[in-house]
């Protein structure tokens, strides 16, 4: 779905790593905005329920990553998942993981999941609140195509995925070009 919306603008608590930084957790603070993510870039954006979660660990995260270079052939510049999780969470999940290419956002208040109209309540599952799964393209900021998947409610019982995943986002991208 084509649409045009600017992403909201908020700061992201994340952590990075800093060799100056002795001892078994060798990262510091860093605040990173909506800017520093998507302006001046064409990026895909995906969201999803949860960091170390059965589909987003097995099937969505991965395949990102692995089609990462497929991306960027379509001029894509960078790969986004962003998950509301704390930066703790969301590192550990990348260093379970092996990733090297998708960059992870921690959206730990759910602020930026919010303004973007995808919050919902995952109670059902012992969650609280979180994402929505979707993807987008996102060009210096503006959100010109959408990937939702069905059924956006709160306590949904299903967990749909399809419509946002990697593969369906490429094919997408390669039949616009």
């Amino acid at each position: 779905m084509t649409v045009k919306k600017q992403v909201p603008f908020v700061t992201f608590r994340t952590r990075v790593r800093d060799e100056s930084i002795e001892g078994p957790n060798p990262y510091r603070w860093e605040d990173k905005t909506s800017d520093d993510y998507f302006s001046g870039k064409r990026v895909i954006l995906f969201s999803l329920p949860g960091a170390f979660t059965p589909t987003c660990s097995t099937y969505q995260l991965p395949n990102f990553e692995d089609l990462y270079d497929e991306f960027q052939k379509e001029g894509i510049n960078a790969v986004y998942c962003v998950s509301v999780n704390d930066a703790f969470v969301m590192n550990a999940w990348a260093k379970s993981l092996g990733l090297e290419k998708v960059e992870l956002i921690p959206d730990g208040k759910g602020e930026f999941t919010r303004k973007m109209g995808m919050l919902v309540a995952k109670d059902n599952l012992g969650f609280g609140m979180r994402s929505w799964r979707y993807a987008a393209l996102i060009e210096n900021g503006v959100v010109e195509k959408w990937f939702e998947e069905e059924g956006f409610s709160d306590n949904c019982e299903t967990d749909p995925y399809g419509v946002s995943s990697p593969q369906n986002v490429l094919e997408t991208l390669k039949a616009a070009a």
